[in-house]
């Protein structure tokens, strides 16, 4: 069993597919045919992508429904680019339903709180140890 807070990460031989365990999940990640993979899972660099969408939409349907707002649906976009050294992530948010102007520059600000958001935009210090 994984430990909460932890993801395991399992490599053979068969380039590149990479089993993913979670405490309560498996995914698998790869790379394109392109690269020498399959193609049976997502890259990991999508893997991010995707954890600050998921965060980004799963804060604001909090908020929103905390709130009462009528938000239908909730569509959160994230691409990237590399410029320079530095990496640059553009969200895109699409919000319907009834909602006036105030409560989507609320929602803009509560996107911006996501955990994600939070540990994207601060230092972070990735520790190693091969054993």
């Amino acid at each position: 069993m994984v430990p909460e807070k932890t993801v395991v990460a399992t490599i053979g031989r068969d380039a590149y597919a990479t089993r993913l365990e979670t405490p309560s999940h498996i995914v698998m990640a790869d790379e394109p045919v392109k690269d020498g993979g399959k193609d049976i899972g997502p890259q990991p660099f999508d893997f991010l992508r995707m954890s600050l969408a998921s965060c980004t939409a799963i804060t604001l349907r909090m908020y929103a429904d905390r709130k009462g707002w009528g938000v239908e649906q909730i569509q959160v976009t994230i691409s990237t680019e590399q410029v320079g050294g530095k990496t640059i992530f553009h969200r895109v948010l699409e919000i319907s339903g009834s909602i006036d102007e105030h409560q989507r520059k609320r929602l803009l600000q509560i996107a911006n709180a996501c955990p994600i958001h939070k540990v994207l935009t601060n230092p972070i210090e990735v520790q190693t140890l091969i054993t």
